[in-house]
């Protein structure tokens, strides 16, 4: 590996300087240097044994079963993840700053970022009380991601309401994620918009919503298994290099009335090696096998992959 000369450092730090924080259109990042992933895991992944839960279950975990953020923050650190994605859905429901700060102090004493939040979001609603309070619970999550010291929320674009066009869907959530962003923005915090059906369900359909949004605080959410279309790999390929964040699947599904199949981890972190991408890789598992047994297993092999 070449060692970076201080001409080429003045070089990247003056273009780093030097680069625009005006409203723009967004376009694929340019990063500098290589490609580096870092290895993350999403709290999501152990979703049915979280005390706290925003989202209805089948059954609640047993008691002897039953963690809470801390203890996932404590499997991260175990792991070997440098970062922790700590979903909104579990936290407690009347969660304080006090409760937040706690978080980031044990995170930080166990050598782990908290590498974003993610909310669930639809910005899909006509004007009206609906979409403003989707409104207010994503600017809510800022505050709280900024008491963390979480630098990206996952967002959603949403599914419009029935009588609403898709065109007009997609007018509203354009209109909300740019005030969302410029809030956002004042915190220092980036706002990734995930592929995630609805009115984004196709990478060309993302993209319109995304390259049309004026922010420096934004990108995608890049979920490398939510294409669901004959060539996922292609949509991931054509997205990446929007992408602030990534949540790696371990399955695909080519066809909504096909059957799952196991994802190509080498492929796709040649896919983002290609796109220069440079943060964190959440590993955010939803297969029916066990997280407790897999999840390790998986984290192992993305980190093999990282470095190679």
């Amino acid at each position: 590996m070449n060692a970076i000369t201080r001409r080429d450092f003045v070089k990247l730090s003056t273009a780093a300087a030097l680069a625009p924080l005006g409203a723009r259109a967004i376009e694929p990042f340019k990063r500098a240097g290589k490609a580096r992933l870092q290895l993350s895991l999403a709290a999501y992944s152990f979703r049915e044994f979280f005390k706290d839960s925003t989202h209805k279950r089948a059954k609640e975990p047993a008691a002897d079963q039953a963690i809470d953020m801390f203890q996932f923050i404590d499997f991260c650190a175990e792991h070997g993840c440098d970062g922790a994605e700590l979903t909104a859905y579990y936290f407690p429901k009347d969660v304080t700053d006090a409760y937040l700060l706690k978080v980031r102090r044990h995170a930080f004493l166990r050598g782990v970022a908290v590498s974003g939040t993610s909310v669930g979001n639809n910005f899909a609603h006509p004007k009206g009380e609906a979409r403003d309070q989707q409104i207010a619970d994503v600017k809510k999550w800022i505050d709280r991601a900024a008491v963390m010291g979480a630098p990206h929320i996952r967002i959603f674009a949403g599914v419009p309401p029935k009588g609403t066009d898709a065109a007009t869907a997609r007018a509203m959530c354009l209109d909300a994620i740019e005030e969302c962003c410029d809030y956002a923005g004042r915190h220092g915090i980036f706002l990734g918009l995930e592929n995630h059906g609805g009115i984004v369900a196709k990478p060309e359909e993302l993209l319109e919503i995304v390259k049309a949004v004026k922010s420096p605080w934004f990108g995608v959410n890049l979920d490398t298994g939510n294409y669901i279309i004959p060539d996922p790999y292609a949509g991931l390929e054509a997205t990446a290099p929007y992408a602030v964040n990534v949540q790696l699947k371990v399955e695909i599904k080519r066809d909504p009335k096909g059957a799952n199949e196991p994802s190509d981890l080498p492929r796709l972190v040649k896919i983002l090696r290609a796109a220069n991408y440079q943060g964190y890789v959440a590993l955010e598992y939803e297969a029916k096998e066990d997280p407790w047994t897999v999840v390790p297993r998986v984290l192992k092999q993305m980190k093999e992959l990282f470095v190679a």
